[in-house]
């Protein structure tokens, strides 16, 4: 018999078990670099990475989560693994926010995957207050950079953490919503909740 052949029959309660200990083993020796989880929300599953620094990612279904873990592995450590107790706090507020009792998300962010204009630009998004939509125009001019119309929309298109960093608060000059990492749908979802 293949000693593999055995894995097979560990159960899913003893699968849980072994990983609940490889979890704790690996925040107390601070090797887990990258924690990540998933949530159900109204704009689908959304997935939950931080690192020990603050909340560093969040992706919709439509991005790919494998693809999404992949890249955070290239980008920041291959130390990844699903370890749902870190981000408990932001799952906690993202679902105060989808039931609006949350206009504002107070959390620690990790900014490593933004750099240059792009960081200024996401970091000007928390301004346009709940409920309210400002142009690409618009937040240019806040970033300081008036002419960097597009650079804007590239900002956003690349926002690293969506929802939290309230990307989808920025639209066209002419009130149209533009584009949006989790869709045309999400973005709407997201700025009727808003508007409720």
């Amino acid at each position: 018999m293949n000693p593999l052949d055995r894995l097979s029959e560990v159960d899913s309660a003893t699968t849980a078990r072994l990983h609940a200990r490889l979890t704790a083993a690996a925040e107390q020796e601070g090797i887990l670099d990258v924690a990540y989880r998933t949530v159900d929300t109204p704009v689908g599953r959304l997935l939950l990475a931080a690192t020990g620094a603050g909340l560093v990612t969040v992706a919709f279904a439509s991005q790919d989560h494998d693809r999404v873990l992949a890249s955070l592995a290239d980008a920041v450590s291959p130390r990844v693994l699903h370890a749902p107790g870190r981000l408990d706090e932001v799952a906690r507020q993202l679902d105060e926010y989808f039931v609006g009792e949350r206009t504002r998300f107070d959390l620690p962010l990790d900014w490593q995957l933004s750099h240059g204009f792009r960081r200024t630009v996401l970091g000007h998004l928390p301004e346009i207050g709940y409920g309210h939509t400002a142009s690409y125009a618009e937040v240019a001019l806040a970033a300081g950079n008036p002419k960097a119309v597009r650079a804007v929309g590239t900002a956003c298109a690349t926002n690293p953490l969506p929802v939290v960093v309230p990307c989808h608060r920025v639209v066209r000059s002419d009130g149209t919503f533009g584009g949006y990492a989790g869709g045309a749908e999400a973005k709407r979802t997201l700025l009727t909740l808003e508007a409720a």
